[in-house]
């Protein structure tokens, strides 16, 4: 049973798969508990069409390492490795 601390984990499976690929406790919790979060489909503008600033706040968002240091096409890439 869960702790008086510890958050109630909504999506467990996908919570232990963002851990298994190296991902911190507490950002696992926040995408596994977030309504829809495994679900395909969504209108997001393509990472082309993205200017280089707003491909440097998503990759700062999902932790990509060395952001600063690259080009669009470096983060496009790295953004769509994941």
């Amino acid at each position: 049973m869960p702790g008086k601390d510890t958050p109630q984990i909504k999506n467990e499976e996908q919570y232990e798969s963002l851990r298994d690929k190296g991902m911190s406790k507490q950002k696992a919790a926040r995408i596994a508990n977030t309504p829809d979060s495994g679900k395909k489909g969504g209108k997001a503008e393509k990472y082309e069409d993205r200017t280089k600033d707003e491909l440097m706040k998503k990759a700062k968002e999902v932790g990509i390492e060395g952001r600063s240091k690259m080009s669009k096409d470096e983060l496009i890439k790295a953004l769509r490795k994941g």
